[in-house]
């Protein structure tokens, strides 16, 4: 299957020919023709936004780690949010060179910092698989088999593409559980490097305290870019690479935005779950969410405390504080989300509505009638599991040094398989990135604040009911010493936080792990069968709830086509919409811009208000060149607008209506944090960065005149 040929159109169950739209949705690609966006303001057509085989306005667009970007030089410059080069930043900081609290401009090519672990990633094209992947089931398999029928084949499409499209990468997306899978086609770039990035006082401004909330004066925004080999393929990091030239160039539009002015955004959002049940809801209320808000809250606390006066373990400690801050937020606000807007209870609403439809038909009783209840088995299951299968699960996750070891002694099981077998990390196709995120990790270990960790785990494990039918994590629990003495005999002399010792034990199969001598990998090892069964177990869920799935899927596509949408899963889509402030409660009405006067408004010179000496020396000289607001008077910071976004569409570029970029969208409102759950536009609000801001902090604040011209203004 050549990328230059026209791909498949994927027709989602129904959904292309009977869906009424509405403003919701994070569109998948192939729907672009049937959206009707001329009505609603846009002034591209459908095969200027994506053409397979022709240049369009997607070409621009790219994909950094789990982030957006878009291409603003035919160099290859891309522009993404602070946020998404936060581990690229702090991973080049050091105390004496701390690039966070200071800032980075790259003058020329030869001073960009290479981005450990980065890649970029290019929509092609795309094709529907569905058959070839359920092809590999049966009706006799169990769920477990299902589920790994399922995995098997689509690493066998994408290795079999990759090998039909040299130079490629390739990925199997499941886009309706159980029913759907596409195909898509990435030019994967690996050479990544950092060239300009605000300090983090203006990157992050307002800090956690502003986080998922409006107003935001944030200017979350940096420039990376992307490298090839001389000859223009993928290749790693060398000092001969040459910048990555893009098929588009994405057009910067200084004028920005006003209020009401139609939006549209590109990019590669994450997960959401609309179409789950309200089964799922309630585990997700009363299990998942409070766990994650208080395992996520102490282990922030804790590494605050630690990096409190020694910069350089806050340093070491900075993407992963900023990571779990924004997680735990997320789910306060989700949790908050669900109770105020009756989200439960509105799903149980429709999924009524739902079964009398089935049941006034013997047919469809026959079918479906069973449905939900064995839907909600499973989650029943996994509520009742949950709190020691989340501890657990955290045991070696809040612990990092039992990460660590989880890594390469799986690493070492799995690599003693076939590679279609292996778990996807460690595939022939992966393992090079998996082994270099876990250098980098160990290059950030901090034993004090691991050993807290891994005492509070325990603590908290040794609280929950099953803890202890675990024989080897049972005698770890009922030692007679305090969990912080059983914590600190097993770190003291543990060596998991050298790179050598772990370069040593990647090279050694189980066995020989078995036999090395280290007390933290030692009760990995011994924890490991039990970490095995939970996985397992997970895809055994996995596989039930996708065919069951599937199944509702063709209940409720009979039941009313129009709500047909697949969730977000990571792979390009697109959303639309219009700058517009909103009413989060009564009598508060929230306008749709931030300004630079409300940066100095909220600067108070400590922490999270701290605005640098240059942004303030250009502020009281007013010297705001051509971006100040011509309605505002002011430079405007931040946008609003109601378009449908999550996690993943951080860095993704927001349009005007001819496709020119006129911000960077970076979070949501409080408010929004639902939308994983439920979009409504009374309350779904998205923010970015204003063009003009970014454009004032980079070309007039911070005097990086060359990168503004290498962007043609």
């Amino acid at each position: 299957m050549s990328p230059r040929l026209p791909m498949l159109i994927v027709c989602f169950l129904g959904f292309a020919t009977s869906v009424v739209l509405s403003d919701e949705g994070m569109f998948p690609i192939s729907e672009l023709g049937r959206l009707n966006l001329s009505a609603k303001g846009m002034g591209l057509t459908p095969a200027e936004l994506f053409n397979p085989g022709q240049v369009s306005l997607v070409d621009g667009i790219c994909r950094v780690n789990g982030c957006t970007g878009s291409f603003v030089s035919r160099n290859g410059l891309i522009i993404t949010n602070h946020h998404c080069a936060f581990d690229a930043i702090q991973k080049a900081s050091t105390s004496k060179n701390d690039l966070l609290t200071n800032g980075f401009i790259a003058k020329d090519f030869a001073e960009e910092v290479p981005a450990p672990n980065y890649t970029v990633r290019i929509t092609e094209g795309y094709k529907d698989v569905s058959e070839q992947v359920l092809s590999a089931l049966t009706e006799s398999m169990t769920a477990l088999e299902r589920n790994k029928a399922i995995e098997k084949r689509r690493k066998e499409i994408e290795l079999e593409s990759e090998k039909e499209n040299k130079g490629l990468r390739v990925e199997v997306a499941e886009m309706f559980a159980g029913k759907t899978y596409v195909l898509f086609l990435y030019t994967y770039l690996k050479d990544i490097r950092l060239v300009f990035a605000p300090p983090i006082a203006v990157g992050a401004f307002g800090g956690e305290a502003d986080n998922w909330e409006w107003p935001r004066h944030t200017g979350d925004f940096s420039f990376m870019r992307a490298y090839t080999a001389p000859d223009g393929t993928s290749a790693e990091y060398s000092p001969n690479n040459i910048p990555y030239h893009p098929k588009r160039v994405i057009k910067i539009a200084p004028q920005g935005v006003n209020e009401e002015d139609f939006v549209f955004l590109l990019g590669y959002p994450g997960r959401t779950v609309r179409q789950k049940t309200a089964s799922f809801l309630k585990f997700e209320q009363d299990v998942r969410l409070p766990a994650v808000v208080e395992l996520y809250a102490w282990q922030i606390s804790e590494m605050e405390k630690a990096g409190a006066s020694d910069r350089e373990v806050a340093i070491k400690h900075a993407s992963r504080t900023k990571s779990l801050a924004n997680v735990e937020k997320r789910s306060r606000g989700q949790l908050l989300g669900l109770k105020r807007a009756s989200i439960v209870a509105t799903k149980e609403k429709s999924e009524a509505e739902l079964t009398k439809f089935i049941q006034t038909d013997a047919g469809r009783r026959n079918a479906y009638g069973s449905l939900l209840k064995d839907i909600g088995s499973v989650y029943q299951d996994m509520s009742e599991k949950g709190p020691f299968e989340i501890h657990f699960r955290e045991l070696k996750l809040a612990c990092r040094a039992m990460s660590f070891a989880f890594t390469i002694y799986d690493a070492a099981v799995e690599r003693e398989k076939q590679d279609l077998e292996r778990e996807t990390p460690y595939m022939n196709r992966n393992i090079e990135l998996t082994v270099q995120q876990l250098k980098l990790d160990v290059a950030d270990w901090h034993k004090p604040t691991d050993t807290i960790m891994l005492a509070g785990m325990l603590e908290r494990l040794s609280k929950i009911n099953g803890s202890r039918d675990m024989e080897r994590l049972a005698i770890v629990l009922d030692d007679n010493r305090s969990f912080a003495e059983r914590a600190e005999s097993l770190m003291s002399s543990t060596r998991l936080g050298d790179n050598r010792f772990v370069e040593e034990c990647l090279k050694k199969n189980p066995a020989e792990l078995e036999s090395v001598s280290d007390p933290i990998l030692n009760l990995v090892i011994q924890l490991y069968p039990a970490y095995k069964k939970l996985r397992d177990l997970d895809k055994e869920r996995e596989g039930r709830l996708g065919q069951l799935y599937g199944s509702l899927v063709e209940a409720k596509q009979a039941f009313d086509p129009a709500q047909f949408v697949p969730d977000a899963n990571a792979t390009l889509r697109i959303t639309y919409g219009r700058v517009r402030g909103y009413s989060p409660s009564d009598a508060i009405q929230k306008t749709p811009v931030s300004t630079l006067q409300g940066v100095i408004e909220k600067t108070t010179g400590a922490e999270p208000y701290i605005t640098p000496k240059a942004v303030l020396d250009r502020y009281a000289a007013k010297d705001f060149g051509t971006f100040v607001h011509p309605k505002l008077g002011q430079v405007p910071v931040a946008i609003l607008y109601n378009t449908d976004t999550t996690g993943g569409n951080s860095g993704s570029p927001v349009f005007n209506a001819k496709g020119e970029l006129v911000g960077v969208n970076f979070d949501r409102t409080f408010e929004a944090t639902i939308n994983d759950f439920a979009w409504n536009e009374s309350y779904s609000r998205s923010i970015g960065v204003d063009i003009r801001y970014v454009l004032w902090i980079t070309g007039i604040v911070y005097e990086a005149k060359h990168l503004l011209a290498e962007m043609g203004l």
